[in-house]
This record gives structure tokens, sequence and C-alpha cells, in this order.
């Protein structure tokens, strides 16, 4: 680890020079009715219900409190971010505009020829790989990590993983930030691997293999170079697997991967050979379990549209997406500008589809109408408000 003098993890003790303006850029009025009523609003023929968790998580709250108190705390040094602090497009660009520069992941990783012993640098709540620490630390930059304690948590069952010679089978995405300081955890054993699955097909094709109705090259195939360790051979790195996941990933995927791998290993080895060669721990994060129970509580109410607020990027918005989509009518937005009350549209993205978004016109049915309404954990109360005032402001 770095010298004290140069690694901050627990702040500056500015929390309190710092609330006003936090309170100023993401607190919102309108979520606070919401919350003193009910978590309803109800304006004329319009009905808007919010689910009871949304919104800023503690680890999101962290993070970015932290980088307002780097800011006060080296009013005069170059401040770099290493990525976005969070899947938030309103957020990283008030950081910019404190000052921030935030550093862009390039095909060959960060490039960080331009820092020096005298920059300070923040760390994002998605964490950084071991890779990207260990430069950083070479370079003697002052540190500032924000990496969230759930994350932290994963990596600890991970290591633990590669210590005693399971590779680490991560349900996530292998482009995500996240994912990849998570499956550079197992860099810390000489003998660490991993494999990264999107989704429960993928997770069926690493069950086929475990059972012999598959081939090695097939799983290459289809998870080398990106979702695989170097050096990765399947017939030696799955023998023994533990699964673990990206903090933001639909539980209930989760916990079916875990399942389906677990049952392979059953049923190619029998009951020892499971509990021997087989762990697994649920290690999705309780913020993102408490937003997926509660937008599932919300969709037992009777309702007509759901709009689902947070960054394209944002990992467990498009989780609640997803999960809203299977029931009503979805709009994943990504901010209050995706409403427009004049011509009565809304830009959106549809639920279970990359990199492309939608526009629907008369998007709101006629009469009386309710409304469900969630946030990601990066979204702040702000913006959700602005979402409200958005819709409203079409309805008058």
């Amino acid at each position: 680890m770095p010298e004290p003098s140069t690694y901050f993890r627990k702040g500056f003790g500015l929390k309190s020079q710092v609330e006003g303006d936090l309170a100023s850029d993401y607190s919102g009025r309108i979520v606070d009715y919401l919350r003193e009523n009910d978590y309803t609003l109800v304006d004329g023929d319009v009905t808007v219900r919010l689910a009871r968790e949304f919104g800023f998580c503690y680890g999101v709250e962290r993070a970015v409190e932290y980088a307002y108190q780097t800011r006060r705390k080296f009013p005069d040094r170059k401040l770099f971010l290493v990525g976005e602090i969070i899947h938030n497009p309103h957020v990283n660009g008030r950081l910019r505009e404190m000052g921030v520069f935030i550093l862009e992941r390039g095909p060959h990783g960060f490039d960080f020829g331009r820092l020096g012993p005298a920059d300070v640098v923040i760390l994002p709540a998605f964490g950084v790989t071991i890779d990207d620490f260990t430069a950083l630390r070479d370079i003697g930059c002052v540190l500032v990590d924000t990496t969230c304690g759930s994350v932290l948590n994963v990596w600890k069952r991970v290591e633990s993983y590669a210590r005693d010679g399971f590779t680490a089978l991560i349900h996530g995405k292998h482009y995500h930030e996240e994912t990849r300081a998570t499956a550079s955890q197992v860099g810390r054993h000489a003998n660490g691997h991993y494999l990264i699955v999107r989704n429960i097909d993928e997770a069926r094709l690493v069950s086929a293999f475990i059972e012999g109705r598959t081939t090695g090259a097939a799983i290459l195939s289809q998870f080398a170079p990106h979702a695989v360790s170097p050096g990765f051979d399947p017939a030696l790195h799955l023998q023994r697997i533990g699964v673990a996941n990206q903090t933001t990933m639909l539980a209930t995927e989760s916990l079916a991967i875990a399942d389906e791998v677990g049952a392979a290993i059953a049923r190619a080895r029998g009951a020892e050979g499971r509990a021997r060669d087989f762990r697994s721990f649920d290690t999705i994060c309780s913020a993102t379990q408490e937003r997926q129970d509660a937008v599932r509580e919300l969709l037992e109410e009777p309702l007509d549209v759901m709009v689902v607020i947070g960054g394209f990027n944002s990992s467990n918005t498009i989780s609640l997406a997803s999960l809203c989509a299977q029931r009503v009518t979805t709009y994943h937005i990504e901010s209050p500008d995706a409403i427009e009350p004049v011509a009565d549209t809304i830009r959106y993205r549809p639920a279970g589809v990359q990199h492309r978004e939608a526009v629907a016109t008369g998007w709101l049915p006629k009469g009386a109408v309710r409304i469900g309404m969630t946030a990601g954990a990066s979204t702040p109360n702000s913006k959700i408000g602005e979402v409200v005032e958005r819709i409203l402001a079409g309805r008058a």
C-alpha cells in the first residue's frame, strides 16, 4: 500500500464544509414530498408512485462526497478521476465543472503519462484494477480511494477463490469497470484464473463443458480473450469453480447462474464432487437488492407505465428496467431532458437493447394515468424531481 500521506480512503474530515454544495447539487424537494406522502404524488388525473428504495445508495453518496472533499482539500492541485466516478452524466459533468479531469480508458487501458507526484487522483466507486493501482502508486501521486465497500467484499471473495485454487466465475459484463477490477484480484496469486459470464445462456455453455457436452475450443471461442484470464485452459481451470458477481447485476439471474453451474458439477461428479469443487456466495450489494425488491413490490400495483431513471451505462439501472419491462410498458431514460412536454415525446433506451435509443410520441395514456417510477443507485434526487416536473408539465 502507498504511504499514509499519499493514500486516503476515509475522506478528509470536511463533510460539514461540503454538505451545502451536495444538497444544492443533488437534493430534491419533490422527492422529499413523495417520501412524506407515502411515495405518492397526485396532480389532476396523474398519479406518480415512487418505489420505496431508489436513487443514491450509500456507496455512491460516499464516493461523491469524497470527491467534493478532495476538491476542497486540494484547491490548487490538479485533480484527476480514473474514469467516471459513477454512471451518471449529471454527476460526472458537475465534477468536470469543479475542475476534475476525467481520464478515459482507451483500447490499451488508461494513459497515466501526464500524471506526476504533485497530482491528486480519485479512484471511482467501481474501483480500479491491480495493474492500474500499482501504476498510480509508482507515480507517487496522492490517491483518494472511493471504492464501494460492497465491491471490496467481492474482491475478498474472488481473491480467496484464487488463493484456494478455485477459478472465479464472475457474473458480470467483461467491459464494465467494476468487473475488470474484480477479475484482476485473481492476480494476487500466481495460479489465479477467472471466467466472466454475461447471462444464464453463457453459464449453460460452461455447464455443458463440465458435463462433457461441448469442447474447450467452444468455451474459448465464446469467452476468449476478453472474458477469461490470460492462459486460461478450460480443461484445467474449470475443475474447481467459485461463483461471484458484479454487485449491480440482476440478483435472480446471479442466483440462477450459481445454481446452474453447481448442479452441472453435481451431475458430472456427484454430491461429493460438488461439495469439493464448487463454492458460491451471493455478492449482490444490499442497495441493489433493496431497489430490485422495491420495484417488485411497486409492480404489484396497477400501473400504466414505468419510468426508470439512470445512466444508460449504469448496470443497476439496466437491471431495474429489465425487471419492470417484464410487467409493464417501461421507459429507461437517462435524464429529465429525455421528456419533451410540448411535443409529448420521451427519448428512452428500450429494455434489453444496447447502444440504441428510441422516441415515443403520446407515450402517456389519455385520461387518468398511474405512473410508476424508480431510479438507479447513481441518480440524484434532484433529477428524479425534474422528471416528475416534466411529466406534469406535459399534462398541464
